[in-house]
């Protein structure tokens, strides 16, 4: 990794968030992406606590300058889930200005969940680049789990929100998910990450909190279809 290239895997309900049962049930990653020389970071599915975020972020001698966002449920984002109110990116904009990004597709999604302006968000399509001080981070859409899910590959390490996990990879049957769709970004959108790069999931649903690629497609068996046709039987419902 590049020596300035500063990253932190968080568990909710660990890491942060550490009194809240629904963190601690859901056990979501929220993830630290930044330049160590500039101090300045992005911080990755802000929920349940944002304070803490910042200040594990300010323990580390980092500001935290942006938000990333994979998609829009709200324990990656905030908002209502299950009856209950998730805080995320609208009180983490309340307590410091900073620009929330997201693609392009999952905007609408994004606003009617967390109640944020369309002025808060900036927009992205497949491709475009995010920078923090000296670092690049690459926005991969990934539509399946919902339409504009997108993960995000900078230096080696691929975040991937609810698209892929070590073992499966998002549900399609909550609104807006499509598995056709999902076959195509986990077989074609994500082909351009290589087997070396890390995979950093949104949850931690296996014993690892992290793997690499090349592990992962040869053990998940979302990656044993050879074709759409075999996919939609298997994972279509």
């Amino acid at each position: 990794m590049d020596s300035r290239f500063y990253f932190r895997q968080l568990l909710a309900g660990r890491d942060f968030a550490t009194t809240d049962p629904i963190a601690q049930q859901m056990v979501n990653f929220s993830y630290l992406i930044g330049d160590r020389e500039t101090r300045e970071c992005l911080v990755v599915d802000p929920a349940y606590d944002t304070a803490g975020l910042l200040s594990v972020a300010a323990a580390d001698g980092m500001e935290v300058t942006g938000a990333l966002v994979t998609h829009y449920h709200a324990d990656h984002c905030g908002g209502s889930m299950m009856g209950f109110q998730i805080e995320g990116v609208a009180e983490l904009v309340a307590q410091q200005s900073m620009p929330v990004h997201v693609q392009a597709d999952e905007a609408p999604w994004i606003i009617k969940v967390t109640g944020l302006a369309e002025t808060d968000l900036v927009t992205h399509r497949a491709g475009d680049k995010v920078t923090v001080g000296a670092i690049e981070v690459e926005c991969i859409h990934t539509p399946g789990h919902t339409p504009g899910s997108q993960c995000f590959l900078v230096d080696d390490c691929l975040v991937a929100g609810d698209t892929l996990f070590l073992d499966g990879c998002g549900r399609t049957d909550l609104p807006g998910g499509n598995p056709e769709d999902l076959y195509y970004s986990l077989t074609q959108r994500l082909a351009k990450v290589p087997d070396t790069a890390v995979l950093f999931p949104g949850h931690q649903y296996s014993a690892l909190p992290s793997q690499s690629m090349g592990e992962t497609r040869h053990s998940n068996v979302v990656f044993r279809p050879s074709s759409v046709e075999q996919w939609l039987m298997i994972f279509g419902a």
